[in-house]
């Protein structure tokens, strides 16, 4: 943790977060504000953050808006500091209806958040299995995503099929579709080339939801397991 001056008076950190910038402002238990700054999102911006703010003022505790988002890799180095971390909320709209955007604001609405207790719930610390868990989660649903609009191109390409092979795959199930068009040919030469094209379309959709498929599956069987050793 950083050292604070030897005369510094106990104090609060509030940030207001942004993908490219944070804007930090700390305040005195009495409410006062010490001192407003802004830093880049990156690590030697949470460093000099930091360290600004352990100048000002005795430091023990922190409110970060978007500690989910644009606040979460501050916030784990907040907490990797020692500091006791809170999700920030935001000012609310009717406030931001009465005054126009400011990050400065925003700033030491969340310092003032952490003095008055609305922020009370401790920023996750993002680590650990569970976060493991959770990132396999993000990529299991965008397989699942990806194989359900490939599922969907496939049926619409069905549509308008030559009328021989719609009938053919028409009454399938999803699962006998996907294998039955797995095992189609383009055909010859003499084969129209719609037919060709469209043969060859569905190939490669049904490919490309069983690849989907089986990444989902791994990722399911990752997650679940990172959760177990949780």
């Amino acid at each position: 943790m950083e050292p604070s001056p030897p005369n510094a008076v106990e104090a609060v950190l509030g940030v207001d977060t942004h993908r490219d910038f944070h804007v930090a402002a700390v305040l005195a238990m009495s409410g006062r504000t010490l001192g407003i700054e802004r830093f880049p999102a990156a690590e030697s911006g949470y460093q000099q953050l930091h360290a600004w703010a352990a100048q000002l003022g005795i430091i023990r505790r922190a409110g970060v808006e978007s500690s989910g988002n644009y606040g979460a890799a501050l916030s784990r180095y907040l907490l990797s500091q020692g500091l006791e971390v809170f999700d920030a909320p935001g000012p609310g709209r009717a406030a931001r209806r009465r005054r126009s955007k400011s990050d400065r604001g925003d700033a030491e609405a969340a310092a003032r958040a952490v003095l008055s207790g609305r922020a009370h719930s401790p920023v996750k610390s993002g680590s650990g299995p569970a976060e493991i868990a959770r990132l396999y989660l993000v990529a299991k649903d965008s397989a699942v995503k990806a194989q359900r609009q490939a599922a969907n191109q496939l049926k619409a390409i069905l549509v308008t099929a030559d009328p021989t092979l719609r009938e053919e795959l028409a009454t399938l199930s999803r699962r006998a579709l996907v294998r039955a068009c797995l095992a189609l040919s383009e055909g010859d030469d003499s084969t129209d080339p719609v037919v060709r094209a469209t043969r060859f379309t569905l190939r490669v959709l049904a490919e490309r939801i069983e690849q989907l498929r089986a990444q989902a599956r791994v990722l399911d069987a990752i997650s679940i397991g990172g959760c177990r050793c949780g």
